[in-house]
């Protein structure tokens, strides 16, 4: 019988992590902790699929966590074009525990800019949709 091993564990610094259990649907927030949005689905390095699992290849990296309308592909099935996800880069994470935290305010990100654009042509035209309640 012909037993595969599992590779070693990797030299570099960083975190291993299970992208089902640890990023997928979960929360994103900013430097101030105002949800932004959720994980839909990530960007990976490249990775070979024919690569044999004691290969000295490097393990795939995220380089990017992808956001956007996802609702009706997990309903019917799918995938949404790729010019309809919002991308941020994954140097923007900050840490990782129950959600993802950025190292940024979610007005410096692009995956916003629907909500910045309803917020500032429609809402702030509702009276009083200029301030916050309190």
């Amino acid at each position: 019988m012909n037993a595969r091993r599992l590779p070693p564990a990797p030299a570099e610094a960083g975190q291993i992590l299970d992208a089902a259990l640890h990023l997928l649907d979960r929360q994103v927030l900013d430097r101030d902790s105002v949800p932004v949005t959720t994980v839909d689905d990530l960007e990976i390095t490249d990775v070979p699929v024919d690569r044999p699992l004691d290969s000295d290849a490097p393990a795939p990296v995220i380089t990017a966590i992808l956001t956007g309308p996802v609702l009706a592909t997990r309903i019917f099935g799918g995938r949404p074009p790729a010019s309809r996800m919002a991308r941020i880069p994954w140097r923007l994470v900050h840490w990782i525990d129950t959600t993802v935290h950025l190292g940024v305010f979610q007005d410096e990100l692009e995956a916003t800019w629907t909500e910045r654009w309803v917020r500032d042509r429609i809402i702030r035209r509702i009276p009083g949709g200029s301030h916050d309640p309190g």
